[in-house]
């Protein structure tokens, strides 16, 4: 469907039929109030602690700027202006903070700038950061002064920087990096004198050909491939880059190397060598851009390739849970100049293969004439290494699919004769038994290591209970295995470490927050109380009434459930609310793990986006997070998904109405994404609700042939589990009203817009109630202002109408 200009496109199915556009509306102002209060900061520390940069983001961009243009080749959404992604978080402003006394330092900016994060040189001194205008993106250097210049003539390319969006911010990509001497940035330009993009023939030459010429070569739904040999030459056109130096103190511009289109480049900790990676054809019609033919080489910093690491074919047969073979994971070693560190796969890349060891770690050093030393075997799949600064100490984890098993194991890259030490084993799912993330330090190059103290480390980690979340910070000995707690969330705060000011843990900066207290910086040290960094407001104190309780209870076969009640703020003890049991569905292994409480009720409540929470504000209890867990075998587990869910909602509604606060006549059920999906298929499969919400979701299983979550059985080796768990295949049983929402450009593997479209259908061709809202321009989440304000009216006007609205029938 092409994406609509001015509104939403509304499809209604009742009695009669309506089709057509609409425009935008606003939901109550006390709603809006809340939804456009200013987002509380976030910091950005600098490598030395000293200052952090405080961004603010810009929370929901206008439908204006969705709708640039957009291209959707090879897995990714190009804005050609920009020469850069489409629709990523960017800035309106950055202010500089000193650390720790909190003071701000104005930063000097272009006017009506979309900025992005702050990239920080080794010794904390400048910064850099990109302005995204409608000509390019241009490369701005700032110091601790608040000072700021563009460098003049540079155009960045951020095609294939990375980097991902988040709340404290726009992303820190890739594509401008410091080198360790601190004078100097490496950077992607747009390829000089590249001339006019491409243009399609008007008239095409020949059809479009795909062919397989045996050997399997399962793939998943992804969006945004290439077709064309068109998109091909667009895609080779706007992520073709030209690697630069950048003199700090001049301005001068140094070419590195030819052109071409680099996915990836990692300086050396010595900073004489890169590690590059690049694209080239023949392109994937089905797997995106990181799945292309790649050379990763050495080269010094004229672009001489020094070494070749590998040359990678297509990654277009990579069995299901496998991985390609040869070299992957490619990086430097932390705490020497120049060594390689890469892994490959002992298996053939498939499970299925039985084998003593899966894959294998190994190092080759600068030169890089001899051959790569084995330095670890592990005995599950490879899934990450994290490395000391200063020593060959480095953290292994290994981790098995079936058993969910997770292990870290202690090796020294420089003894692989030594035998590796099993520090901890745990199933993933296992939040009560985390023992939390190493912290790290950025080492000159930019790339992180684990901050050792001696034979200690420092842990951060959640602090999961039955009682919810405590974050702690840990002192933990590699050698004795013993931890010691330098601090730990308190029970009215949730507070976590988020970085060390010193190496030997003797002070850190944490972030606390409370049900009234809006989260902020502090200064602590073990055992000390804790000094105000930063003195933000409360952005919405309008909604500070609002009663939020965490609630445990059982379903019927024993499994402790929790969810998170939200009662308006003029909630009177004892009244029958109509309610939203909000969720999204997740497999576990087993009960005990499956009853683990998440989250905290400390947390400060901050009401964004379309959150299910704005109910809370229209008269509504919400049941929120409500546990939806699916526990067995995970070969088989959703043999069993519908039988449970249903069990999961029921006991859910039970608690609230035991409690008094709901009304059982007047409840409705929604979700986003899978969430969506287990509301369609609880709309299908029982009566316990009036209406119900589905937002992006698929609800037809045969378009994900493949597998979907954690499925991984095919439809062709499991069709009954694919069709019963289709809602789908049972639209003819969904009485319930049913909204459903989807992004237009929706991004997200498997759920297409399509699926929505033909749910639709599918109900109203049964006689159902059901409206379906496309949203334009928007992806699997949603960020458009207009389009936020609008999908909350519509999820009022829906609940208001036909759960809200049908009365309380006494039974209880």
């Amino acid at each position: 469907m092409k994406p609509a200009t001015k509104a939403s496109l509304l499809l209604l199915c009742s009695a009669t039929l309506f089709c057509g556009a609409e425009n935008y509306q606003k939901p109550p102002k006390a709603v809006l109030d809340v939804l456009n209060a200013p987002v509380t900061p976030m910091l950005s520390l600098n490598p030395t602690q000293t200052f952090a940069v405080q961004a603010q983001p810009v929370r929901y961009p206008p439908i204006a700027e969705l709708s640039q243009p957009m291209l959707r080749i090879a897995g990714m959404r190009i804005n050609p202006k920009s020469n850069g992604l489409h629709n990523t978080v960017f800035n309106s402003s950055l202010t500089l903070r000193k650390i720790p006394e909190g003071a701000e330092i104005k930063v000097d900016l272009p006017p009506n700038g979309k900025f992005s994060g702050a990239h920080w040189s080794a010794d904390g001194l400048h910064f850099a950061f990109t302005n995204s205008t409608q000509a390019g993106t241009e490369l701005w250097i700032g110091d601790t002064t608040g000072k700021t210049h563009k460098v003049e003539g540079v155009r960045v390319n951020g095609v294939l920087a990375g980097g991902g969006g988040g709340r404290g911010g726009a992303p820190v990509s890739n594509d401008v990096q410091w080198m360790p001497d601190n004078k100097t940035l490496l950077v992607e330009l747009v390829k000089p004198n590249r001339g006019a993009a491409p243009v399609e023939a008007a008239t095409p030459t020949g059809p479009h050909v795909q062919e397989s010429l045996g050997g399997a070569a399962p793939a998943v739904t992804h969006e945004d491939m290439l077709q064309t040999p068109h998109d091909e030459d667009l895609f080779v056109y706007y992520a073709t880059s030209q690697l630069a130096t950048v003199d700090l103190a001049s301005g001068k511009v140094t070419p590195v190397g030819k052109a071409g289109i680099v996915s990836s480049v990692r300086i050396s900790p010595g900073g004489k060598d890169l590690l590059v990676t690049t694209l080239h054809k023949p392109f994937s019609y089905l797997e995106g851009a990181n799945a292309f033919p790649k050379e990763i080489e050495v080269w010094d910093l004229t672009g001489k390739v020094l070494h070749k690491v590998a040359s990678v074919p297509i990654a277009d047969k990579v069995p299901i849970n496998g991985v390609m073979t040869g070299p992957r994971s490619v990086q430097w070693r932390a705490s020497e100049p120049a060594t390689l560190l890469w892994v490959e796969a002992l298996d053939q890349g498939d499970l299925k293969n039985q084998v003593p060891f899966r894959d294998k770690i190994v190092t080759l050093k600068a030169p890089f004439t001899g051959e790569p030393r084995e330095v670890y075997k592990t005995g599950q799949r490879f899934t990450g290494i994290q490395m000391a600064a200063r020593s060959g100490m480095a953290l292994v984890e290994d981790s098995e699919r079936k058993t969910r098993r997770v292990r870290t194991f202690q090796i020294d890259l420089d003894k692989p004769e030594q035998e590796a030490r099993l520090i901890w084993s745990r199933n993933q799912q296992d939040r009560y038994h985390d023992p939390g993330t190493p912290m790290t330090r950025t080492l000159p190059n930019g790339s992180p290591a684990i901050l050792q103290d001696g034979d200690s480390i420092f842990l951060s980690g959640p602090g999961s209970s039955p009682t919810g979340d405590h974050p702690f910070l840990d002192r933990f000995n590699l050698a004795t295995k013993q931890s010691e707690r330098l601090f730990q969330s308190d029970n009215d705060h949730y507070e976590t470490a988020v970085a060390l000011l010193d190496e030997h843990g003797g002070r850190f900066l944490t972030r606390r927050e409370s049900p009234t207290q809006p989260p902020n910086y502090y200064l602590r040290r073990p055992g000390g109380s804790a000094v105000a960094v930063t003195r933000f407001a409360d952005p919405q104190p309008s909604i500070r009434g609002i009663h939020k309780e965490l609630v445990k209870y059982k379903r019927d076969d024993g499994v402790d459930l929790s969810f998170t009640l939200y009662l308006p703020p003029d909630y009177k003890q004892g009244t029958r609310l109509p309610t939203l049991v909000w969720a999204y569905p997740y497999e576990y292994n087993d009960a005990a793990t499956a009853s683990q409480v998440s989250g905290s009720t400390q947390r400060f409540t901050e009401m964004t986006g379309y959150s299910e929470l704005f109910f809370a504000l229209d008269g509504y209890a919400v049941l929120d997070n409500a546990a939806m867990p699916v526990v067995g075998d995970p070969d088989v587990v959703n043999d069993h998904y519908l039988d449970q869910i249903i069990v999961d909602a029921k006991a859910a509604i039970d608690k609230a109405v035991e409690m008094g606060v709901t009304d059982r006549a007047r409840v409705g059920v929604g979700g986003h994404s899978y969430g969506a999906f287990m509301t369609e298929n609880l709309l299908a499969h029982c009566d316990l609700f009036k209406a119900g919400i589905a937002e992006s979701g698929a609800a037809n299983r045969t378009l994900t042939p493949f597998g979907f979550q954690s499925e991984r059985r095919t439809i062709w080796q499991a069709p009954d589990v694919y069709l019963k768990m289709s809602p789908f295949m049972y639209a003819d049983k969904i009485k319930a009203p049913l909204l459903l929402i989807h992004g237009e450009a929706d991004d997200n593997d498997g759920t297409w817009p399509i699926q929505s479209q033909r749910m639709y259908e599918a109900v109203r061709g049964n006689g159902g109630t059901v409206r379906l809202v496309f949203l334009p321009f928007e992806a699997h989440g949603y960020r458009g202002k207009e389009t936020i304000e609008h999908v909350l009216w519509e999820k009022f006007e829906w609940f208001d109408k036909y759960v809200k609205s049908r009365g309380n029938d006494g039974s209880q």
